[in-house]
């Protein structure tokens, strides 16, 4: 894997047929339909994938199919936050095994730690992981942030590649990226779309972003005019992203509304189910007439291939 990773990363989605059953024939062709599209890498198990609503079986087999097919042809990252030690350890193996390039951990969830116990946390981490390690940063779903402190202490240590940093204050990651520049082969991504030319204008790295499993070549040709300073092209490209946004995360009424929304754009275009994993559930025929009318509008909007 080459450092800094730069591009754009899509958080994938994970297809299911039910409660513990992936759509293999969805997964296969989505990992292709995003490929397709030049994007230079693969997250799997984070938010977007609903990594801590699967069971570990499950998984364990999403790790195994998507690095069987994609077969080095871009890097694959594997999120492995959870609550319990062992089982993020447990994953970052498993996902060595299957030949992944690096993983990825946001801050344990339901009891908030300190910034010490943090720290602690990820000294004690670091030497049980067979690959690199990005750091991602949601306090909106993990109520703790990694603060600049602590991002000031992971870049001393070696086995961490970078952050995703998804908390959409633009003061804090242009802190980040000042900090940053004594490490010339760390990465930092940017997570929330609305924001992914300019932090790349900023200097950051690339995104992250969801819209990407839809629209992969959108979201590649935005973050190509950002880096080359292609205020313009960057500055259109962004505005059809906006629209990407508007047409498919507005529909629902909750935090979960974003995921349900790409899935059914997804199940749209016929390239998997739209099942979700519990406790929440696809979007119902009202809303889903929305995403498919939403749809039919970015056709005209979006440079489609």
């Amino acid at each position: 894997m080459k450092q800094p990773l730069t591009g754009i990363i899509p958080p994938m989605l994970t297809p299911l047929r039910g409660i513990d059953e992936l759509d293999g024939d969805g997964l296969a062709k989505l990992t292709e339909h995003i490929l397709a599209g030049g994007v230079h890498g693969l997250f799997i198990l984070g938010t977007t994938g609903e990594g801590p609503s699967l069971g570990y079986r499950l998984r364990r087999e999403l790790i195994e199919r998507v690095c069987r097919q994609v077969q080095g042809r871009v890097p694959v990252l594997v999120g492995i936050t959870d609550t319990a030690f062992v089982e993020s350890v447990a994953l970052a193996r498993q996902a060595a095994d299957a030949g992944a390039d690096a993983v990825v951990l946001a801050p344990p969830y339901y009891m908030p730690e300190g910034q010490p116990e943090l720290r602690e946390y990820l000294a004690h981490l670091l030497p049980e992981l067979p690959r690199p390690l990005f750091l991602y940063n949601m306090p909106p779903l993990t109520k703790v942030p990694f603060e600049l402190e602590t991002v000031r202490w992971a870049l001393d240590q070696p086995r961490i590649a970078g952050m995703k940093d998804s908390s959409g204050n633009m003061t804090y990651f242009n802190q980040a990226l000042g900090l940053a520049r004594q490490r010339p082969d760390w990465t930092l991504l940017t997570g929330p779309e609305e924001l992914l030319a300019e932090s790349v204008l900023m200097g950051g790295h690339g995104g992250v972003n969801g819209g990407a499993n839809i629209f992969p070549a959108l979201y590649v040709a935005t973050f190509e005019a950002a880096r080359s300073g292609d205020l313009i092209r960057a500055r259109e490209l962004q505005r059809r992203i906006q629209s990407v946004v508007d047409k498919l995360y507005r529909v629902g009424q909750h935090p979960s509304a974003v995921i349900k929304g790409i899935k059914c754009a997804a199940s749209c275009l016929g390239l998997c189910s739209d099942f979700m994993a519990e406790p929440f559930h696809r979007f119902r025929d009202p809303e889903r007439r929305r995403i498919e009318e939403g749809m039919a509008e970015l056709r005209a909007i979006v440079a489609w291939k």
